[in-house]
């Protein structure tokens, strides 16, 4: 995979472009960044927000590397199974956006 179709397969999964890199947000403040992806000449590397607001990388591939997964389409070779609830947070970004553009969360009745 490289720059062009990381970025699709995020913008299509929940992230967003924050800063101009793939980021996904914290539910609580859906304008900071927590995860990030940046992208280098022959590297991607996947970030994660400190609590004291630096920026600590915890994986990264060279762009051969990266392969979608058959099943799911997630991007193997990042290490996102090394992210402690990356699935969750992934979807929690996801459903936000999808309720955004829909007029916000549905209505109790």
């Amino acid at each position: 995979m490289d720059k062009d179709e990381l970025t699709a397969w995020a913008l299509r999964n929940g992230w967003q472009v924050l800063a101009g890199a793939p980021s996904l947000t914290k539910p609580s403040a859906p304008k900071e960044a927590i995860v990030r992806m940046v992208f280098k000449a022959t590297v991607v590397n996947v970030e994660v927000k400190k609590p004291a607001g630096k920026w600590e990388k915890v994986s990264g591939e060279s762009y051969g590397k990266i392969q979608p997964d058959p099943d799911t389409g997630v991007p193997q070779g990042l290490g996102f199974e090394k992210i402690p609830s990356f699935s969750m947070l992934m979807q929690d970004n996801k459903d936000r956006q999808v309720f955004s553009s829909m007029g916000g969360p549905p209505k109790r009745r």
